[in-house]
């Protein structure tokens, strides 16, 4: 069992997963912080109030604290955005311009001459007529 347990944890895909998990939250530490420190205060510069937490309202003595959920919603936006317009699009850019000087995919496949069905270019022999091909 310990063997099996052991075969199960070196697989290649567990250990990606876990070196993928650990990179994903050392980056959402830079880019909450990038958001909270740098992005919230610009726009509380212009907007005029960044903090919306001591907003609420109360029915029959429950506080609903909606400005919670205010600030929780525009952080989200903030850091999606972020992600968007300084990873994503970046990244994207940069396989656009790696991909633009590559040929196009060569054929994989030919057309058997006796029965017009497609089949692979190693092929010797057509998997639909069995004919040999030269």
């Amino acid at each position: 069992m310990l063997k099996d347990f052991k075969k199960f944890i070196l697989r290649g895909n567990v250990v990606d997963l876990a070196v993928a998990v650990v990179i994903g939250a050392a980056f959402s530490a830079i880019v909450t912080a990038l958001v909270k420190d740098l992005v919230t205060p610009l726009i509380a510069a212009v907007a005029g109030e960044h903090d919306f937490s001591a907003l609420y309202f109360t029915i029959n003595n429950s506080r609903f604290m909606y400005g919670d959920f205010i600030n929780a919603v525009i952080s989200f936006l903030l850091i999606a955005a972020v992600v968007f317009f300084l990873i994503v699009q970046p990244v994207n850019k940069l396989v656009a311009l790696g991909n633009r000087n590559k040929k196009s995919d060569d054929p994989t496949t030919k057309k058997c001459p006796q029965c017009l069905s497609e089949i692979p270019l190693e092929a010797s022999r057509c998997a639909f007529c069995t004919s040999k091909i030269s």
